[in-house]
Formats: structure tokens, sequence, C-alpha cells
């Protein structure tokens, strides 16, 4: 009766170990690819970020509205560059992401894709049609920060009633449509 008692103990001790340890393996790889995710949902809107900026600046420089020092052609490879820089971070999140997140990343990446395309003249548009396609762009960064933050797991949200929507943020004079600044 000892004997058995003491191998049923064994037993048990060794169950519940393997399965304690089970559990802390899975949590760490659990962290191991929340920590790559956000790294990579991260990193694909700073380079979408950064894309903008670069068109924006290409966008003001062609249209006559902000001139630049710099070439137009230096812009234009900026831009390439930039764009297949956030090609690679799209990757990542078609790699990593969820359902949800792989899905915003593919509208934020339509979106983005419309300014470069005003920017460079691959498609025409208004000074009004560029504001509206930069809002849309921000409304779904929005968008994938949300999809994102619930792939992670983080409470709260980044719009709604405590985070009403923002525009953009324009000199007095464009917002009124007057002409380009001296």
């Amino acid at each position: 009766m000892t004997i058995a008692a003491v191998l049923l103990g064994a037993m048990t001790t060794h169950l519940t170990n393997y399965v304690m340890e089970r559990s802390r393996h899975q949590r760490e790889l659990l962290t191991r690819w929340d920590d790559r995710k956000l790294d990579a949902y991260g990193g694909y809107v700073d380079r979408v970020r950064a894309g903008i900026f670069l068109a924006v600046q290409l966008y003001e420089h062609v249209e006559g509205i902000r001139r630049s020092e710099r070439p137009e052609v230096e812009m234009r490879g900026e831009l390439a560059e930039a764009e297949r820089q956030r090609g690679r971070s799209f990757e990542q999140i078609m790699l990593l992401g969820g359902d949800e997140v792989v899905e915003a990343a593919h509208e934020l990446h339509a979106a983005v894709r419309a300014i470069d395309w005003q920017a460079t003249g691959r498609t025409e548009g208004t000074l009004d049609e560029w504001r509206e396609r930069n809002r849309v762009v921000f409304r779904e960064i929005n968008e994938f920060h949300e999809a994102a933050r619930v792939d992670l797991g983080v409470q709260g949200k980044v719009t709604g009633e405590n985070h009403p929507e923002r525009d953009l943020l324009l000199p007095a004079a464009r917002r009124d449509g007057e002409g380009a600044a001296d």
C-alpha cells in the first residue's frame, strides 16, 4: 500500500510539473509572438507615415504649394524606396497578423497607394481630392490600430466617443481655399 501511494504521489507530481511546464512554455511562445506582432504592427504604421510625409513633400513641390530645395527626381526616389520598405513591412503583417489585422492592412495599403499615385502624377486630382485621400488614409490608420489592439489583447479603443475624429491640420490660408503661401 505504501509503495502504491508513493508511486501515485510521484506520478501526480510528475504530471503536475509537466502540465505546468507546458503551460509556461505556451505562455512564453505567445508572449514572444505578441512581441513580434507589436514590432511588425508598429513598424508598418511607421513606414506608412514616413511614406505619406514624402508623398506630401513631393505633391506640394510638384503643385507649387511649397517648393523644396531638393530635386524632384530625388524626392521620387525616396518615395519609391519608402514604398519598397512599406511593402516589406506589409509582408510581415501578412505573416503574423490575425484576419482582421490583415484586412485592415489591405485597406490601409490601398489608401496609401492612392496618395502615392496622386503625388507622383499617376492619377490626377484636385487639392480637395488630395485632402480627402489623406483623410481616408488616416481613418484607415485608426482602423488598423483598432484591429492590431484587438489582436494583441489591448483594452480600449483609439476611436469612438472618447476619441473624436480629427481633421487634417492645415494652415488657415489653406482651409479657406486661399492661394499658396508666399
